[in-house]
């Protein structure tokens, strides 16, 4: 991702509905579990990674750019500049690792996953989120440095394998789908961009909505799987 791509999300991050529904979706998953070590993977400015230290994990952000790196120790986060590729720690040492809208950065994805597999310990949990649908490229997806979007399929058999068990894989953003999909055809580079007040708290309300509407196996915009390190 650019440079300016990240300020851009660190200025946006705390009231744009999309960012704020990402780190309810990321509260919800860890709630009740005994926190322990955890690592937020591709943090950028560490908007995810406040989610976890509040939680009580003791959190370490890993961001390959350095201007999310400086972004991040800004806001005070234990961060380390890095390559998911080759995850600096050792074996098993996270109970927790997020990983929120970083595999279609990545043309190895497969590579990443596996040093996932490699840093978590059994039993920890795994939180994945990826834009969906390739159907759905547009220069949006350029623009911030996207090399793919997933079908469930394909984003499954990254995970299929001896050394997770797949919770769960739904769709997220689904009943704003259609608006994205025009937007996006009328794209001409990255999307999130700040909003009018009112426009704000109206997609704010509709992407709440999802809560509680069973929704999760329609076409959406992302994909979210949780899965755990056997």
């Amino acid at each position: 991702m650019k440079p300016g791509q990240i300020d851009n999300m660190a200025t946006l991050e705390d009231e744009h509905w999309w960012f704020r529904e990402r780190r309810h979706l990321i509260g919800e998953a860890i709630k009740g579990i005994p926190a322990s070590q955890a690592l937020d993977i591709g943090a950028a400015a560490g908007g995810n990674t406040r989610v976890l230290e509040a939680a009580g994990w003791h959190s370490t952000a890993l961001e390959y750019s350095a201007t999310g790196v400086e972004l991040a120790l800004a806001r005070g986060l234990t961060v380390i500049q890095g390559d998911a590729r080759k995850i600096p720690f050792e074996d098993d040492h996270f109970g927790l690792v997020v990983a929120f809208d970083v595999l279609e950065h990545i043309e190895e994805d497969q590579q990443v996953v596996d040093e996932i597999a490699r840093v978590v310990r059994p039993g920890g949990l795994v939180l994945i989120a990826v834009p969906a649908d390739p159907r759905l490229w547009s220069e949006h997806d350029a623009d911030v440095g996207h090399v793919r979007r997933y079908t469930r399929p394909e984003l499954v058999a990254l995970f299929d394998n001896d050394r997770f068990a797949i919770e769960s894989v739904r769709s997220w953003n689904v009943l704003l789908r259609p608006v994205v999909a025009l937007r996006r055809r009328r794209s001409a580079g990255n999307d999130l961009t700040a909003l009018p007040k009112i426009v704000n708290t109206a997609l704010d309300l509709i992407i709440k909505a999802e809560r509680h509407l069973p929704v999760g196996s329609l076409p959406g915009v992302s994909l979210l799987l949780n899965a755990r390190v056997r």
